[in-house]
């Protein structure tokens, strides 16, 4: 790899982190803790997130358990959780939040499966962009003459198979996210 493609290599491997925060945040029927990053309680003024006040944990399969470090922490936690977007109400024994998730419909599920695809086509295209951004760098640099037609011809070739790794990337993880949620 060349100095020159590393630069949108590393930008290509933004776009398909984006990608894996996006699909770990969509709530597919299994209890999973990354739903709850965009959550936050206001602790004595400042937005804080959960995890950074309570140990989240699986309790089982469709079950998230909210254990707040301190006590007095658990009808913030609630209360945030209420009016978040994630859409489950949660429960409280007075020392543990639990979040019981539902199983998803089947309209639900492809409802979802369509989510998962838009966002997968999104992160292709910022790939696609980096690719342009990248082609046209290269033609600029053999208009200065920094580079020589041959060069320019290589580069084009090595961004094009970075491109298509980071697209068959980005299509095995949404084909991971869409089994996740066919399988509930």
């Amino acid at each position: 790899m060349s100095e020159y493609t590393k630069i949108y290599e590393e930008k290509m491997t933004g776009a398909v982190h984006h990608l894996g925060k996006e699909l770990s945040a969509i709530r597919a029927g299994r209890a999973n803790p990354a739903i709850l990053d965009r959550v936050t309680v206001d602790y004595y003024g400042t937005p804080t997130p959960i995890n950074q006040m309570a140990a989240v944990a699986v309790a089982e399969a469709r079950i998230l358990t909210i254990t707040p470090w301190d006590p007095s922490l658990i009808h913030p936690i609630e209360h945030a959780l209420l009016v978040s977007d994630i859409g489950i109400n949660p429960t409280n024994d007075g020392r543990v939040i639990r979040l019981v998730f539902p199983s998803p419909t089947e309209e639900r599920r492809r409802q979802l499966t369509k989510d998962v695809q838009k966002l997968g086509e999104e992160a292709k295209i910022a790939v696609r962009n980096v690719r342009r951004e990248a082609i046209d760098k290269f033609k600029a640099l053999k208009k200065t003459s920094e580079i020589t037609e041959d060069d320019q011809k290589n580069l084009e070739e090595e961004i094009q198979k970075i491109t298509d790794r980071f697209t068959k990337q980005i299509d095995k993880d949404c084909e991971v996210k869409n089994q996740e949620i066919m399988e509930i």
